[in-house]
């Protein structure tokens, strides 16, 4: 026969029983919680680094795509400030103008190892109203972003430049003699981007350009 003081004792230790479950069962929530945000941080920031690749590479395109064509060749051969400011757009005609910055001799390997240090300095006679970096604009002249701002409301901005690989004071590379002045050979350049000064992407590509009579 069971006595009412044992019934007490073992009401007692169901209470503390099912308390210890309840703190296990919470401590597996909140340690459930804790994964998940982290995972959701994580996938977060691997989204913004993609954008950030993606937009930094984007730029990198435009640099190079200014050069595509026969077009203004002097402009692709020779830095040319004027040529770096907000109104050189992407033409619809296809007559593009590249910003070349006509850098110092001595700044070449900075431009390529130390891009996020690159200011006016680094190049030749360039004027105030011209811009180191340009803003990022695409490839198609009818769909352009604005200056570019990829989220106005957040500041995320991409940019570019680009120069020559051989400088301003050597000539073309496999350039026959007396061509260099006509615009012929093959020419290399340098390109930098960057999105939100956090991403910063390089690319180099090379132009055979036939001359300013062909």
């Amino acid at each position: 026969m069971t006595h009412l003081s044992d019934r007490h004792s073992q009401n007692g230790a169901v209470l503390v029983v099912a308390l210890v479950m309840l703190l296990v069962l919470t401590l597996m929530a909140v340690g459930s919680m804790r994964g998940t945000t982290l995972e959701s941080r994580i996938t977060a920031n691997r989204a913004h680094d993609t954008q950030q690749q993606s937009a930094a590479d984007a730029a990198l395109r435009e640099a190079e795509f200014r050069y595509y064509g026969p077009a203004n060749l002097i402009d692709k051969l020779e830095g040319n400030a004027a040529n770096c400011t907000t109104a050189n757009t992407i033409k619809s005609n296809g007559l593009n103008k590249p910003c070349l910055l006509a850098i110092n001799d001595g700044n070449l390997l900075n431009f390529v190892d130390k891009p996020w240090l690159i200011t006016s300095a680094f190049f030749k006679s360039e004027s105030t109203n011209s811009l180191v970096w340009m803003p990022y604009r695409g490839t198609d002249a009818a769909n352009q972003t604005t200056a570019g701002n990829r989220e106005t409301a957040n500041n995320q901005t991409t940019l570019w430049n680009s120069t020559r690989a051989v400088t301003v004071s050597n000539n073309a590379v496999n350039a026959e003699y007396g061509m260099v002045a006509q615009g012929q050979g093959t020419y290399y350049y340098l390109n930098n981007s960057k999105a939100d000064d956090q991403v910063y992407l390089q690319s180099t590509h090379a132009n055979i350009y036939m001359g300013l009579n062909n």
